[in-house]
């Protein structure tokens, strides 16, 4: 895969609209929905079973500047769950090095200082030549700015809407506050 051709800016608002990546529209991009992938405790989790909802994809470290974003992050999990989001982290060691434990830390780290209660996917590599197949798909579907793919650093959000296109993408220092809007925007279409 060519990482990093520059390609025209994405746009940082939502869209319901659909681009050749995405590829669908409102009519749903099935795509996403053959996804598959393991949680921290070695669970298949199916992307089948996120049909119908929106889905914020979120990179984690527990050893980073940004890690109290977890707080934030499971505000939006308890106040919008009901309404349809679904929150999934993946934990990944590749930026400085800031998620160096195991499953079983990461899970107790994540639980015991910021009580979260979404779903943490297995320890993975988000960029590179062993870059997970969910994070190679929302990369390619939704490029940074001037077409850039590659992820910058830890707590990069991606917002999948209610018919699995990619909507959305935040750097790092956008806080999980202030991409409320556009969730709830997006769990406002196509209920």
């Amino acid at each position: 895969m060519a990482e990093d051709k520059p390609a025209p800016a994405a746009s940082s608002s939502s869209s319901s609209s659909s681009s050749p990546a995405t590829g669908a529209g409102a009519k749903g991009n099935e795509e996403f929905y053959k996804l598959n992938f393991k949680t921290l405790s070695g669970q298949d989790y199916p992307f089948e079973q996120l049909r119908g909802k929106a889905v914020l994809i979120v990179n984690v470290a527990s050893k980073c500047g940004f890690t109290p974003q977890y707080k934030g992050l499971e505000e939006l999990h308890k106040k919008h769950a009901d309404e349809g989001l679904v929150v999934l982290g993946f934990p990944t060691n590749q930026f400085g090095h800031q998620e160096p434990g195991s499953s079983e830390q990461i899970q107790e780290f994540c639980q015991k200082n910021y009580g979260v209660s979404f779903t943490i996917m297995e320890k993975s590599d988000v960029n590179g030549d062993k870059e997970n197949e969910v994070y190679k798909y929302i990369k390619a579907a939704k490029p940074g700015l001037l077409g850039m793919k590659r992820i910058k650093w830890n707590f990069e959000k991606f917002l999948v809407d209610r018919h699995g296109n990619v909507v959305n993408r935040w750097s790092s220092v956008t806080a999980p506050k202030d991409i409320e809007k556009d969730i709830t925007s997006t769990l406002a279409q196509g209920q």
